[in-house]
């Protein structure tokens, strides 16, 4: 991994939707919002309803989820979601 890169997963209870290096990561967080970069402090909170935005060379990603977790810890971010039902 790079040291300018987080690792991202991304997991449902069903598959693995996205397993990579990313330069930011922005969660629909409970309390609101909030974008992780390198080096982001440790933490663990509840996802609500949204957008997961995620930015590979430059080019931003999406994932909708219904809610989930994320752990963030040593430039890694694990996350597990609930897909929005189409």
């Amino acid at each position: 991994m790079s040291q300018s890169q987080l690792e991202l997963i991304i997991l449902t209870p069903e598959k693995e939707l996205f397993r990579g290096e990313v330069e930011n990561v922005t969660l629909p967080g409970s309390k609101g919002k909030f974008e992780v970069l390198i080096n982001h402090a440790p933490l663990i909170s509840s996802l609500e309803k949204g957008i997961i935005e995620y930015t590979i060379d430059g080019e931003k990603h999406q994932t909708e989820i219904s809610g989930g977790f994320v752990e963030v810890n040593n430039n890694k971010v694990n996350v597990c979601v609930e897909l929005q039902m189409q």
